[in-house]
């Protein structure tokens, strides 16, 4: 056995290695962004000395529902300029407009379809190369004439690729090349168009996503998000930008509701409406914490407590309703000051329940080795077997395959299937102010949307305090809680 002068400055190494990773982590985003699509931009002068201004602008972002093949998401986007030439002399001049961005892996997508009219008139382009960050960049040229004292109108219209991962997207539009421009934009307004009622549910207010978060200040009104602003010096800052659920799946969740809302007692149905809830209420890390965000969470519980009660013997929306409760407990209520155990007991029992129905189905197996991994004294792996401590039998469970930890964001429910028809969404009411993450489940209600749940808690005794060195692991927890809800 080592001495203790021996292991004691091994100990030390140990404890400031973990104080140097999760109290000083590394200023690197802890997700990597998916690539940058080309955004929108304002129209830029050729020259930095002119007397026109961008007394007006008006942007529409019009989402389509459905987009090409290998397309997350694709917008067209109509940007209307007022332009006025407040100096004495007529300025005729190239205007330009950037056909590509850097998207962040050194790559250089562009617009597509490209459109320009001035005064009503359409105009061709030509398309010139100007020094880029690394390498030159295209852009499209267009020459207009400005005469004093009269305003012309400029169109641009273009195809805008989505920038996301499933289930998220977002299109961002920027202001900051306006600022070539004599004096500030007088007035503008930025209009981002569902093909379906705009809400809080497939836009994300309040809440990065990870390569996006949507520009603070808009108006929802029936499907629309507008943003206005006016006398605007643009900068960087003002860029805007907007984060949602992919049409496409959104588009599934209003199939789903429907079904569900003329066959209540279809409890595939609403274990497919409780997978996309889930799907659209998390994040690569936890869940979405806007307010849009925990009402999905509360439906997703609603939609999988019809679907385990109208199929008490299908295994794996058991194990699918467990996992969207896992999501939440490890990341809201594991390293709280006193843990609810009782949602942990409710996760196990579902899984239990899930195993007893398919032995060794991969959902299950691969959830409960993710719990035995992080909370070992409430799961442990003898063998191939699960030894389930929590709850009021031990049962060994025999999974038939080893799998690895599964990331709280993947699932292998079955996936969904798409009905004929649809119709528009109910709407659903919700309080104005935000309301903490549930901890618990409600039970079974036949409502398509379910009540605002009510968040509890019970004190329970504290977690089990693993060490490490002889120094209880509980100390770091708190700085790992941190660093995890990034």
């Amino acid at each position: 056995m080592l001495s203790f002068k021996k292991t004691f400055p091994r100990c030390v190494l140990i404890v400031i290695l973990i104080l140097v990773v999760f109290l000083f982590p590394s200023s690197a985003r802890a997700d990597i962004a998916p690539p940058e699509q080309p955004p929108g931009a304002n129209l830029l002068p050729e020259s930095t000395v002119t007397r026109v201004r961008m007394v007006a602008e008006t942007v529409l972002i019009n989402v389509g529902l459905t987009a090409p093949s290998g397309s997350l998401g694709q917008a067209q986007v109509t940007a209307d300029f007022t332009m006025q030439n407040v100096g004495e002399a007529s300025e005729t001049m190239a205007v330009r407009f950037p056909l590509t961005a850097n998207d962040g892996f050194f790559n250089y997508p562009e617009i597509t379809g490209l459109e320009v009219r001035v005064d009503g008139q359409f105009v061709s382009t030509r398309r010139i190369e100007l020094p880029g960050d690394d390498q030159l960049i295209p852009w499209a040229e267009f020459d207009v004439t400005f005469p004093p004292d009269q305003d012309v109108f400029i169109q641009v219209v273009y195809l805008l690729e989505a920038t996301g991962e499933y289930p998220y997207i977002s299109f961002k539009y920027l202001l900051e090349t306006g600022a070539g421009w004599q004096g500030t934009i007088g007035a503008g307004e930025i209009i981002v168009r569902l093909p379906y009622e705009a809400n809080v549910f497939n836009i994300i207010f309040d809440q990065p996503i990870g390569w996006s978060e949507t520009t603070s200040g808009g108006i929802l009104a029936e499907d629309e998000f507008r943003w206005d602003f006016e006398e605007l010096e643009p900068t960087s800052l003002d860029n805007f930008q907007v984060s949602l659920v992919m049409p496409s799946v959104w588009q599934q969740v209003l199939i789903e509701e429907e079904t569900v809302a003329q066959n209540p007692q279809d409890g595939e149905a609403w274990g497919r409406l409780g997978k996309l809830y889930k799907e659209i209420s998390r994040l690569r890390r936890g869940l979405r914490e806007d307010l849009g965000g925990q009402e999905l969470y509360t439906f997703s519980q609603q939609a999988y407590e019809q679907a385990i009660t109208l199929l008490p013997d299908d295994a794996l929306w058991h194990a699918g309703y467990a996992d969207l409760l896992w999501n939440h407990y490890y990341y809201y209520v594991y390293f709280s000051d006193q843990p609810d155990v009782s949602e942990l007991v409710h996760i196990l029992e579902l899984l239990d329940r899930s195993l007893a129905l398919s032995p060794g189905n991969s959902v299950a197996v691969t959830l409960l080795t993710e719990i035995a991994s992080a909370i070992p004294e409430a799961v442990e792996t003898d063998g191939e077997n699960f030894v389930i401590h929590y709850l009021t039998a031990t049962p060994f469970i025999e999974p038939t395959a080893t799998t690895t930890p599964r990331p709280p964001s993947q699932t292998s429910e079955p996936t969904a299937t798409t009905s004929p028809t649809h119709t528009p969404r109910p709407t659903k009411t919700l309080g104005l102010t935000e309301t903490p993450l549930p901890t618990n489940t409600l039970p079974p209600t036949p409502s398509l949307v379910p009540p605002t749940l009510a968040a509890t808690s019970t004190s329970t005794p504290a977690q089990p305090g693993l060490q490490i060195c002889g120094v209880p692991l509980l100390l770091f927890l708190p700085a790992m809680r941190r660093r995890k809800k990034r």
